[in-house]
């Protein structure tokens, strides 16, 4: 006799970035480590039709998910009091209802390179993916030191390459476009690297 999972539960969190927030659940809703970025003007090949439902909503730009989260980015005309109840509200339901998938069986079996769909499907360069072992210093140091907290805050980080001192990342989520993402990265992740890997003179977004 099979266990029964208690049904999706949702609340929502406020971010640093006024335009965006945290819609959190009681249960994963993505298990392998990875996020998905979708943007409402960029979506073609999305994986998440979670995310196309969402944009339904005429006034939401942005929808990313990992973890046990969905971090949803809206229209600057449009204020949180005003939405935040319904989508909380469409979210559950969506979750909650049998057969609906939060990202796509098909792109989770398809033998694409699945380290760089999140990059491409974001609209920005593709990231680095043959890493030498600075490289990978570095990047044990985001995963350790910087992403908890970052997704914390309902965003991502992640590694886009390395070159004369200078580490390009991508921002995700909540951090992309974030008003405190400039002085996040300058006073917190720039200072950590510098401080851990002395080769590291600066940190630079590539889409902040």
């Amino acid at each position: 006799m099979g266990t029964t999972q208690a049904p999706y539960t949702i609340y929502a969190e406020s971010t640093p970035n006024p335009n965006t927030m945290k819609f959190v659940a009681n249960r994963w809703l993505v298990t392998n480590d990875k996020s998905y970025e979708v943007l409402a003007n960029e979506r073609d090949g999305a994986p998440s039709p979670l995310a196309e439902k969402l944009f339904s909503f005429p006034f939401i730009n942005g929808v990313f998910i990992a973890g046990n989260f969905v971090t949803i980015t809206k229209a600057e005309t449009i204020e949180w009091q005003d939405v935040m109840t319904v989508l909380r509200d469409f979210i559950s339901d969506f979750l909650n209802t049998e057969g609906n998938e939060v990202i796509s069986e098909a792109f989770l079996n398809e033998s694409v390179e699945q380290e760089n769909v999140t990059e491409l499907i974001a609209g920005t360069s593709s990231a680095k993916t043959d890493l030498d072992d600075f490289d990978k210093k570095i990047v044990e140091i985001l995963n350790e030191y910087i992403k908890p907290a970052v997704e914390s805050d309902g965003g991502a980080i992640e590694f886009h390459s390395y070159e004369d001192g200078l580490v390009k990342v991508i921002l995700k989520g909540a951090c992309s476009g974030c008003p405190s993402s400039t002085a996040t990265l300058k006073g917190g992740i720039e200072s950590l690297l510098k401080s851990m890997l002395p080769e590291v003179r600066e940190v630079e977004a590539i889409n902040g």
